[in-house]
């Protein structure tokens, strides 16, 4: 099971109604954090867990949720959080270069 399947299975326990988790390590070859092995990651979640949360507090509901991830296997971690009713649809992540 690679890591982005850990953060799927991890994040579950959020209930998520929608979930996408994007790798974008590639991205960031030669990057002096990825040297260490941890991975750069994007996630767009959307669940009701969420709801009348602030943003704070939504973000440290999903580090709560991955744990130990967070401390070898991640490096950095992009997240757009939402409670049903606010999110985008579209959680394609587009490249502005």
């Amino acid at each position: 099971m690679n890591v982005a399947d850990l953060i799927r299975e991890k994040l579950a326990s959020l209930a998520p109604e929608s979930l996408s988790v994007e790798d974008e390590s590639a991205l960031h070859a030669g990057h002096e954090g990825a040297k260490g092995g941890g991975g750069h990651y994007r996630v767009h979640i959307v669940s009701p867990a969420f709801a009348g949360k602030p943003l704070v507090a939504r973000h440290r509901m999903i580090y709560d949720a991955l744990g130990a991830l967070m401390r070898r296997e991640i490096h950095m971690l992009a997240i757009s959080a939402y409670a049903p009713g606010e999110a985008v649809t579209d959680f394609t992540h587009k490249d502005t270069k």
